[in-house]
């Protein structure tokens, strides 16, 4: 059989496209897998960093770290795991590791209807590997793959999984990460006292209700000093100087506790001479406003 220069001609013709589509391939599927290899770096980098960036979050708004021995996978965990079932055929100590036993309840089946063992018939009652099932239940049939020696075994069928896939759900759940880790921080950086209200509301506020106390107290020794408790030199040092410089440090005091952001930089305005004013003012205030409503009763 003599094959023509044309003929020839066209083979050559063919295997040359076949080797360039097969180049082509080769160079698709190498630049394929050096994306998935960028992909997957930029995503440890990504998660490495997300894992520092809630550690110190959370040293910032005081977590305690879980101990190393908790964690998923540790030895406390592995520990608490069920060990194999003992009627399978690992549990005997002189199996083998297909299941197979030396012992007469564990031989193989032979088809003479007596108890077969884990590589027998699945649903048959004496066997190991898959137990009778109570009566009334419903017998669920395996799937079974017929192996060269005629045994019936399970068939095993391995999911295919795509990496670009895999790699798009992981990027996506970064993404929510890094959405629940900035709302952390934004709630991180308001304080636990009136967090809504701006530092200089929430300082005129803290101070106010300071005063205010301070004026409830200048009302009892007002009183007191009505019925002789206490003489009016103790009452005008305590109006002028002494329940003022106590509502000023108490606010003061509430700024610095409950006031301050979880994380924060820096040091929090207290605003300490507005405060000192609205102490200082409100609380002799307080005193000429009950005089007033005294004489005006009268």
């Amino acid at each position: 059989m003599t094959v023509s220069f044309e003929e020839y001609a066209a083979l050559a013709r063919q295997l040359a496209e076949q080797r360039r589509a097969g180049e082509q391939h080769a160079a698709t599927e190498s630049a394929r897998r050096r994306d998935l290899h960028a992909a997957v770096d930029y995503l440890q980098q990504r998660l490495t960093a997300q894992g520092h960036r809630l550690d110190q979050l959370g040293r910032s708004i005081r977590v305690d770290q879980p101990p190393a021995g908790s964690a998923p996978g540790g030895p406390a965990e592995a520990a608490g795991w069920p060990g194999p079932p003992s009627g399978s055929g690992s549990a005997s100590g002189s199996g083998s590791a297909s299941g197979f036993g030396t012992g007469p309840s564990t031989a193989p089946g032979t088809g003479d209807g007596g108890s077969d063992g884990a590589a027998g018939v699945p649903g048959r009652a004496g066997v190991g590997a898959y137990p009778e099932l109570p009566a009334g239940e419903a017998r669920l049939a395996l799937p079974t793959a017929v192996s060269p020696a005629g045994v019936g075994v399970p068939a095993q069928r391995a999911a295919a999984v795509d990496p670009a896939v895999e790699l798009e759900l992981a990027r996506r759940m970064a993404d929510e990460a890094d959405r629940h880790g900035q709302q952390a921080e934004l709630l991180a950086q308001r304080p636990a006292l009136l967090p809504t209200w701006s530092p200089l509301a929430r300082a005129v506020a803290v101070y106010a209700a300071c005063g205010a106390a301070a004026g409830v107290l200048v009302l009892a020794l007002v009183l007191a000093s009505g019925v002789g408790m206490v003489d009016g030199f103790t009452l005008g040092a305590w109006i002028c100087a002494g329940l003022p410089a106590v509502a000023f440090f108490g606010g003061y005091l509430v700024l610095g506790r409950w006031g301050r952001p979880a994380m924060v930089t820096g040091t929090p305005p207290r605003y300490l001479p507005l405060g000192f004013l609205i102490c200082f003012l409100l609380v002799p205030m307080a005193y000429c406003a009950y005089l007033l409503l005294v004489r005006g009763l009268r």
